[in-house]
């Protein structure tokens, strides 16, 4: 995961020193988000990590389509139609005209997007020649992790407003990848701008999209400042500015949305809920989100390269134990890595149940019958897959210390954490997925793949091939009977070699003061504030 030093501008401040009267008028007409943490970027071809996803996607930048998440349709966006061609190796995109990019502080655009764009930002990804693949430190984590920079053969521009994807091989799972909210289009013109006065690596910090807001300022730990993007296509924006108050702590939060400091929190946590639900000044919106929470071990360290270890801690975990004292009925245990409402899910009774005997057994026929020492890694902000990274972490260093295995808590600050864990310094660390599209390779390929592994992003460190061939044979096929079958082995290939133990799914709790409204939960993908308004 890269590592971004924010660039702070004193011309980006100017809205952080204003009166604190002209403050509170403004925000009158905007909107303020309590958020979690830094984002860790401002490009989401560069992050996975949701809370960044959450702050910047949807809000500065789009995609060529989406996927409704009620029908699971793909629908048009900043491409009109599209047309698939040559048994699916070809998809050819017609672009929508007069979509117009930010215009800033930093960056005046001449001209509105047009192919070029979708050449040049798809391009960076995969394209050793393009200027600014090797920007940062070229890693662009959910696209190598799902193998989209090995499957695009060329992106060309066919004229002005229409551009065509030249693929290697057909792939069932290629255009939803390109909805997700890591796919969105940057600006060619921009990127030259940069590029003639040598300040690259300003393009993933002072972002300019198409979106529905465009970036004003960002004061680490403190606040980001967006204004109303007054030529967004889709529709008007009814709030002036948008800030996202940076919260690291959930019971500051909200505290922040009981004195309305903030508009929206993100994340409350199941203690809350209640206490929140009872108040008539605050919604709480709740939606049955794809995603899964797990324990992953670093399968290249020993002994955790072991899977009979693997398998001993699984049996130590009290799971029940867990789901009361952290999810507080807001989820449910896990019973394979893919959640119930996956069309692919299929119950795996070969996970382990807590059972300390069996751990015990295990962990002496591997050689460890006196234990050992280990680290646990937790999350230090609150997931919708783990609302308490620390507390789980403390009940499975106690359930672990019942067996005779010694765990030492280890957290960071969130971005170091997730920088640390993609280059694989933990024994094991507790993490989590949200999906960000409803085909059930979301929950394989970018999370247990060997090109994960590769990019970072496979926590557990784990590349089998048998494993990458199943992946590969149910992307080949757009037969969902026999993408079934594929993915069937491949659950019960985790199930069996356990290089992570799926402990639960949570459900995505949204609080907000009940005069706002035009926001929407999704079962997948990160939150858009597009429609957000207050009430007349």
């Amino acid at each position: 995961m890269r590592k971004l030093v924010l660039a702070i501008l004193p011309v980006f401040l100017v809205g952080c020193i204003e009166s604190s009267e002209n403050e509170r008028a403004k925000l009158a007409q905007g909107l303020v988000y309590c958020a979690e943490a830094n984002p860790v970027s401002f490009n989401p071809q560069v992050t996975t990590t949701g809370s960044t996803i959450d702050i910047i996607a949807n809000q500065l930048y789009d995609k060529l389509l989406s996927i409704n998440p009620d029908s699971g349709e793909y629908q048009p966006e900043l491409a009109t139609s599209w047309d698939i061609e040559n048994s699916g190796k070809n998809i050819t995109f017609h672009l929508r005209k007069d979509v117009h990019f930010h215009t800033t502080d930093y960056f005046t655009p001449t001209r509105t997007l047009n192919a070029d764009d979708v050449v040049f930002s798809f391009g960076r990804l995969f394209d050793v020649y393009n200027p600014y693949h090797f920007i940062g430190d070229a890693n662009y984590p959910y696209f190598q992790s799902v193998g989209m920079d090995q499957l695009i053969r060329q992106v060309v521009k066919v004229d002005d407003y229409t551009v065509r994807f030249e693929l290697f091989n057909a792939e069932s799972s290629f255009l939803s990848n390109l909805a997700t909210d890591f796919a969105v289009v940057t600006s060619k013109e921009y990127a030259q701008k940069l590029q003639q006065a040598g300040k690259e690596t300003q393009f993933d910090q002072l972002p300019v999209g198409t979106g529905p807001y465009l970036f004003k300022s960002f004061l680490r730990d403190n606040l980001i400042r967006y204004h109303r993007n007054p030529h967004y296509w889709k529709h008007p924006v009814a709030m002036e500015q948008l800030v996202y108050d940076i919260t690291t702590n959930g019971t500051s939060r909200i505290a922040k949305m009981l004195t309305k400091e903030c508009d929206i929190t993100a994340h409350p946590s199941a203690t809350q809920l209640s206490f929140l639900q009872s108040r008539e000044d605050i919604h709480v919106d709740k939606e049955a989100n794809l995603n899964i929470g797990y324990w992953a071990f670093n399968t290249e360290r020993p002994p955790f390269n072991d899977p009979l270890v693997r398998r001993a801690l699984s049996y130590a975990v009290d799971v029940d134990k867990i789901m009361q004292a952290v999810f507080y009925g807001s989820g449910i245990a896990a019973t394979s890595n893919l959640p119930p409402s996956s069309w692919a899910y299929v119950p795996q009774p070969e996970l382990p149940q807590y059972d300390p005997q069996k751990a015990k057994e295990l962990l002496e026929e591997a050689g460890y019958k006196d234990g050992f020492t280990m680290t646990l890694w937790a999350m230090p902000v609150s997931r919708i897959y783990n609302p308490n990274a620390r507390k789980m972490a403390e009940l499975i260093q106690s359930d672990l210390r019942e067996i005779g295995v010694t765990a030492k808590i280890v957290e960071y600050e969130w971005n170091t954490f997730i920088e640390r864990v993609g280059q694989h310094e933990h024994d094991s660390v507790l993490l989590g997925w949200a999906a960000d599209t409803p085909d059930p390779d979301n929950f394989f390929t970018p999370l247990l793949s060997c090109t994960a592994t590769f990019s970072g992003k496979n926590p557990s460190n784990w590349c089998n091939p048998e494993f990458d061939l199943l992946l590969t044979q149910a992307l080949d096929t757009n037969d969902i009977e026999a993408r079934k079958v594929f993915y069937k082995k491949a659950q019960e290939m985790i199930a069996a070699e356990l290089p992570l133990m799926p402990i639960a799914h949570g459900l995505r709790f949204q609080a907000s003061n009940t005069n706002i409204e035009g926001i929407t939960l999704r079962p997948f993908g990160g939150i858009s504030l597009a429609e957000a308004r207050r009430k007349p």
